[in-house]
Parts: structure tokens; C-alpha cells; sequence
């Protein structure tokens, strides 16, 4: 197990696999060198494909405003279909109480976006907050590396579906038919499926 591994973790789990190594070592003579963080590009092999199978949303927010038409007084209602992928991450790792920004960070600056912070109360009935990391994108450009890198490194079981149905409404969108009632009542469907909505019938 701790070869599988070994150098090819990027947060503070990182120091735990290490305080392994330093028992095995020490219990066994194992000889094994400690494990590097892998500081390479993200999208260069598997491992943002695992952070997104635990912690990605693929998401589609539909929303509706009304316009007026230009030869007629009354409005009409016009349909804005975006796409959204999210990461969210506590702040401090609980296990190491080391920071998550250096990962987070990097996360940010290759999805080309920014990193944004908020908090949130754990209970309603206490005062106990937590601080989450988070980076989100929208936009189509910034987009397309996710979706290159998700079918070279593909993700598996439920997320991998939604990710799938999350990517054909990509698809709908930059051929400009989600402008179309056809094209936004698919889309429409394929919300319906998605996420936490997905009939264990379509799993």
C-alpha cells in the first residue's frame, strides 16, 4: 500500500503516510525513504480525478428573468441554463490540523479561478463554526481542461454518471441549443437525474 502511494499524495494526509513509514522503518527496518509531496501539474495523472470523486459537485443552475418583447407589452420569460463545477475543503485538516490552503491554492491558480473562503455554523443549536475553502467555475472556457482531463481520468460509479449528464449539458449549451425548447426541456430532464435526485434505477 505504501508503495501505491508513495510520493503521489499532495495534501497534509501526506505527513500521516509518512508517520507509517517512520513505524514501519523503525518496527520492521523497512528502509523505506520518506514520501515527497507531488508537486506536479494537477492535470497531469489521476489524483485530482480521486480529490473531485470525494469532494466535486457538478452542478446546473437554471434560472428565469423576464424580458420584455420589443412589439408586444406583455414580458416574457427567458431561460439562463449555466453550469457550475465546485470543491469545497475544510480549512485545517482535521487529522494534522495543518492547513488545506497550499493545496487549495494550487487548485486555483491551474482551474485559472479563485480561491474563496466562508464559514459556516456547525450547529444551529451552538456557536461552533467552520472555516471551508472553496473554488467554483462557470465558464465554458475555463471548463473545457476539466472535462479534457475527466475523460482521460475518469472518475467512477454515481460521479462519473454525473458527470457524464453534467458534460452533455455542456454540450447543449456551447451548440447553443439550450436556447431551443427542445434543448432546454433535455436539459431540464437531465437535471431531474442528477446528483442526489439520480433514480437508483439510472445508478
Amino acid at each position: 500500500m505504501i508503495n501505491l502511494v508513495h510520493g503521489k499524495l499532495r495534501t497534509p494526509k501526506n505527513s500521516r503516510l509518512n508517520q507509517l513509514i517512520e513505524f514501519m522503518n523503525n518496527k520492521y527496518g523497512s528502509g523505506i525513504q520518506q514520501s515527497p509531496l507531488d508537486n506536479s501539474n494537477l492535470f497531469s495523472n489521476c489524483w485530482l480525478t480521486g480529490f473531485i470523486e470525494a469532494d466535486g459537485h457538478f452542478g446546473i443552475k437554471i434560472s428565469s428573468k423576464k424580458i420584455k418583447m420589443i412589439q408586444e407589452t406583455k414580458s416574457s420569460a427567458l431561460n439562463n441554463v449555466n453550469l457550475v463545477f465546485r470543491l469545497d475543503q475544510r480549512v485545517y485538516d482535521i487529522t494534522t490540523k495543518s492547513s488545506m490552503e497550499p493545496i487549495m491554492l494550487i487548485l486555483a491558480d491551474q482551474l485559472n479561478c479563485n480561491l474563496l473562503t466562508f464559514k459556516y455554523k456547525l450547529d444551529k443549536e451552538t456557536d461552533k463554526i467552520r472555516g471551508v475553502y472553496s473554488v467554483s467555475i462557470t465558464s465554458p472556457m475555463q471548463l473545457l481542461p476539466l472535462i479534457e482531463y475527466l475523460n482521460n481520468y475518469k472518475l467512477i460509479g454515481i460521479k462519473y454518471k454525473d458527470f457524464k449528464d453534467w458534460e452533455k449539458v455542456y454540450h447543449i449549451i456551447i451548440s447553443k441549443n439550450h436556447l431551443t425548447e427542445a434543448g432546454y426541456q433535455e436539459i431540464m430532464k437531465i437535471k431531474e437525474n442528477m446528483n442526489s435526485k439520480r433514480l437508483f434505477s439510472n445508478l
